[in-house]
């Protein structure tokens, strides 16, 4: 079984979005994550519609993401306008 997200991949994401290769907690290296893994299960769930359990990963990642955008619209204005744009999100 191969992961679709490794050690690499995730500190790419942290040092593109977050402060430093090791900053995992930031909302922007979260909401990052989140996004990648989201892209991932959506392919996935084109290929297999029927994957209920992948779909309810989804649907609760979705939410995850929402607020801790949620966060930094109530924190900082400005860093959500940022992670938005970098990440081409529609809100």
């Amino acid at each position: 079984m191969s992961t679709y997200i490794n050690t690499e991949k995730k500190q790419e994401l942290f040092q593109n979005y977050g402060k430093a290769a090791t900053d995992t907690g930031s909302a922007e290296s979260q909401i990052a994550l989140f996004s990648y893994r989201i892209a991932h299960l959506t392919e996935h769930l084109k290929q297999h519609k029927h994957d209920y359990n992948t779909q309810r990963a989804l649907l609760r990642l979705v939410g995850k993401r929402r607020s801790m955008l949620d966060y930094l619209v109530k924190t900082d204005i400005e860093r959500y306008r940022a992670i938005v744009k970098a990440l081409g999100l529609r809100k």
